[in-house]
This record gives C-alpha cells, sequence and structure tokens, in this order.
C-alpha cells in the first residue's frame, strides 16, 4: 500500500470525528439564529429560515451582561495570575529542590486529583463563612494562590523535570541564586507549560458555575455562566437568546485557542513526552 494511501486512510476518520466535533458547536449557532417556535420543529432545520442577529442584541437587554462579564473578568485576570505563578513555584520545588519527604508531599498533591470537590464543599464552605466571605469573590480567586491546583502542579513539575539539570549547574558555578536560576532561566524555557495552565485555568474558571452559585447571593455579583441561568425559566425559557448568550460566550474560548494554539499544542507535547 502506497504512502498516499495511508495517509488518506489516516485522515479519512480524522476528519470524520472533526466534523462530529463541531456539529454540537454549529447547531448552537443555528439556534441562536432562531426563534423559539423553529428551534423545535420536526423535521429540524440546519439553516434559519430568517437569520435573526436581533437574538443578540436581545441578549443585552434581558439579561446585565455587561456587569456579568466585568465580574467574570475581575476573576479570572487574577485566579490566572495566581494559579500560574504558584503552580511555577510548586513545580519546580518538586523538581529541582531537595527537601524532607519530598515524594511524601507530592504523593499527597497527586492524591488530591482524585479527591471529589464535594468532599471538601461543605468543610469550606463554612470555612469562608465564618471568615465573612461569602457573597465576595475571595472564595473564588484566593484559592489560586495555594498552588493552583494539584493537576497544574504536576503539569509544571513534569515540565521542569524535561530541562536538563546541567543548565543549574552551570548557572551554580556562574554565582547565581536559586531565584536567579528559577526566575532567568526556568521561566523563559517553559512558556509553553505556563500557557497551557494559564488556558486550562480560564477555560475552568469562565465555565464555572457550581463555586459562584455556592458563594455569591446578589444577583450584582453574579459571573456570566451563572447569569445566563436567568434566561431559562420554571415554565418557559427563551432558548433563542440561551443560545445566543452562549455563542457569545464560546467567542473568547475560541479566539484565545486560535492564536494561542502553537504553544498549546507545544506545551502539552513537551509535558507528555518528559521523563518522569
Amino acid at each position: 500500500m502506497s504512502k498516499k494511501k495511508i495517509k488518506m486512510m489516516t485522515y479519512i476518520p480524522l476528519v470524520f470525528i472533526g466534523i462530529i466535533s463541531i456539529v454540537p458547536f454549529l447547531w448552537l449557532v443555528r439556534s441562536a439564529l432562531m426563534n423559539n417556535t423553529e428551534i423545535f420543529e420536526f423535521p429540524p432545520k440546519m439553516i434559519p429560515t430568517k437569520w435573526l442577529w436581533s437574538n443578540f442584541s436581545e441578549v443585552f437587554k434581558v439579561i446585565d451582561f455587561k456587569t456579568y462579564l466585568l465580574n467574570t473578568f475581575i476573576i479570572i485576570v487574577p485566579v490566572i495570575i495566581g494559579t500560574v505563578v504558584t503552580s511555577c513555584m510548586c513545580g519546580y520545588a518538586f523538581a529541582r529542590l531537595n527537601f524532607k519527604y519530598k515524594n511524601f508531599w507530592f504523593a499527597i498533591v497527586i492524591a488530591t486529583m482524585m479527591l471529589p470537590s464535594a468532599v471538601t464543599l461543605i468543610p469550606t464552605f463554612i470555612m469562608w463563612s465564618k471568615l465573612g466571605a461569602v457573597n465576595t469573590f475571595w472564595p473564588l480567586i484566593l484559592p489560586a494562590f495555594f498552588g493552583g491546583g494539584g493537576f497544574n502542579i504536576f503539569l509544571m513539575r513534569q515540565f521542569f523535570t524535561a530541562i536538563p539539570e546541567e543548565l543549574d549547574e552551570a548557572a551554580i558555578l556562574d554565582g547565581a541564586t536559586r531565584f536567579q536560576i528559577f526566575w532567568k532561566i526556568m521561566l523563559p524555557l517553559v512558556k509553553p507549560a505556563m500557557l497551557v495552565v494559564g488556558f486550562f485555568t480560564f477555560m475552568n474558571t469562565w465555565n464555572d458555575f457550581f463555586n459562584p452559585l455556592i458563594y455569591l447571593n446578589d444577583p450584582k455579583k453574579q459571573t456570566l455562566a451563572l447569569g445566563l441561568l436567568q434566561l431559562q425559566g420554571s415554565y418557559s425559557s427563551e432558548w433563542n437568546l440561551l443560545m445566543a448568550a452562549s455563542t457569545l460566550m464560546t467567542i473568547p474560548a475560541v479566539i484565545i485557542f486560535f492564536f494561542g494554539q502553537k504553544y498549546f499544542i507545544q506545551g502539552i507535547s513537551l509535558t507528555s513526552g518528559s521523563k518522569s
């Protein structure tokens, strides 16, 4: 069998899987441009009879979209900064520093990835409640400055492990301190991994519905994911407006991945190929 046929046999299933993956997004956009009645017609139409672009502007009238968007970014920006910075520091410590019970503590970090969030939900809520932080952004922001989560620490640790230790030794011989090695040598080398952590953090925080639902009671402090719930009523829902708002909500993630996919893929491939 020729190489051309082998490539074709490889690409055909990939194209098929790609089409299947993009269908839900196309269905979302299609529903955002229809009226409520047309969405539920059977057999369903892929192309709207009338393109209702006004659905997007109507979203801003029905809900306080701008406030929800601002609240979301007030949370996202410090969360990304805290997660990237602290996960880099923790990952570097586990990869390069020698301290007592290092493997034990790293095993604890890995174990937190297997712990369901529901287990810590009630004690965590009680803690924030006693601190008077319920109905503020602090419960959603501060945890990012304490390691950024087990997965991000593991990701950064794997990336740091892939960097030759000879760089550290050469820098030490030149008189560099441990912090200078971390700041001036290591961080520039792990930019792809930092972008991966930042992207994952953005996606998790942007789509987070549960935590804002638990901690934010004031409608003026709600995030975008939580604010969209207003479009879904108990007895009837404006599904076309909900689809339009959901389409607007996907745009930032699509833009970020489109422009950063080179570094994102590079970070994932280098991390997965690092030594343990």
